[in-house]
């Protein structure tokens, strides 16, 4: 038997339960791994909570993070070997193939090795975000070295990533929150210039940061009403990639300015990286070269044991971290 979470209803972080269960053998072409650590998402909480693209069965499992070894491989798993330190690139499924367990089956695509300069807790931290960035940034927004980027709610794990990836490229990283108390995580995790949204113009100073221009990309998880302010903070031609909803409220069309400037507005999930096999390529080499110069490097909240599981997942909704939150498993 082992241990993992489940939920039997739709609810708040205490409908999440410990419970054994028997995991069985690794289908021929997956990985099954001895989990040390697990990487908590929002996508998670809303799965959890019944605001998911997916409804759950229950009872479900879940989780898209985790880092450990090698148990045993599947039969025609041939890149692996009993006892490699492998962390997990987020599945299309997480309720099929779940992380929050001290056992877990993943396809072995999914699968990968990360540098050895890595703990499990770093690596755990890792690839949803840095593989949700790389994907917009990079493969859809083409940011370079020229370019303004706004990362919209920067202090999240993903917001992080996403400056991280943009120094990489060069580009120049106008983070926002909401107040000024995480400017200086902030600016310490790369950000060149950070804006208090409720406590300044965010359109006034974006136009004093880029002489006018305005910024290119925009990478944002709010959307709302957020959407039209910050279509007024683009340059002509800019793309806003649209991840996630946390605003449940909406918004006016910014019809004008979308027009006015040949703005592109494009909604974008990690799977249009991870379902498709060269971009899913592409972002493993450039994330573990990444990972194994530094250039990249997770950056954790907090950490929590995984009797604590609603603790952590506590934490994750009080929007008072910076980066990642990982529960360690023994």
């Amino acid at each position: 038997m082992t241990r993992v979470v489940r939920f039997h209803e739709y609810g708040d972080a205490n409908v999440l339960r410990i419970e054994d269960v028997d995991v069985p053998a690794p289908a021929v072409d997956e990985v099954q791994i001895t989990v040390r650590a697990i990487g908590l998402n929002r996508a998670e909480v809303m799965f959890r909570s019944g605001r998911y693209l997916q409804e759950a069965v229950f009872p479900s499992q879940l989780g898209y993070e985790a880092a450990g070894t090698v148990k045993t491989l599947g039969a025609t798993v041939t890149d692996f070997s009993e006892n490699d330190a492998v962390s997990v690139i987020p599945t299309l499924d997480m309720s099929r193939w779940p992380t929050y367990g001290e056992v877990i089956n993943i396809p072995a695509k999914y699968v990968v090795k990360h540098p050895a300069r890595l703990s499990f807790e770093q690596a755990a931290a890792s690839w949803m975000q840095y593989v949700t960035a790389w994907g917009a940034l990079v493969a859809q927004g083409k940011l370079g070295a020229d370019d303004f980027v706004i990362v919209s709610a920067a202090s999240s794990s993903v917001g992080i990533a996403a400056i991280q990836i943009a120094r990489r490229v060069g580009a120049t990283v106008i983070a926002t929150t909401r107040t000024s108390a995480k400017a200086q995580p902030l600016q310490d995790a790369g950000a060149h210039h950070v804006i208090a949204t409720i406590e300044e113009d965010l359109a006034a100073r974006v136009k004093e940061i880029t002489n006018g221009k305005g910024a290119r990309v925009v990478f944002d998880p709010i959307g709302g009403p957020g959407i039209a302010q910050l279509a007024e903070c683009m340059s002509f031609g800019g793309i806003l990639l649209e991840y996630g909803a946390l605003s449940t409220d909406e918004g006016v069309f910014p019809q004008f300015a979308l027009l006015g400037k040949c703005l592109t507005f494009k909604g974008y999930l990690y799977i249009e990286v991870t379902s498709n096999d060269e971009l899913l390529e592409r972002a493993k080499a450039f994330i573990n070269e990444g990972l194994e110069s530094g250039a990249l490097s997770p950056l954790i909240s907090r950490t929590f044991d995984f009797d604590r599981i609603q603790d952590a997942t506590r934490f994750l909704e009080s929007n008072e971290q910076v980066g990642k939150i990982v529960v360690t498993v023994n």
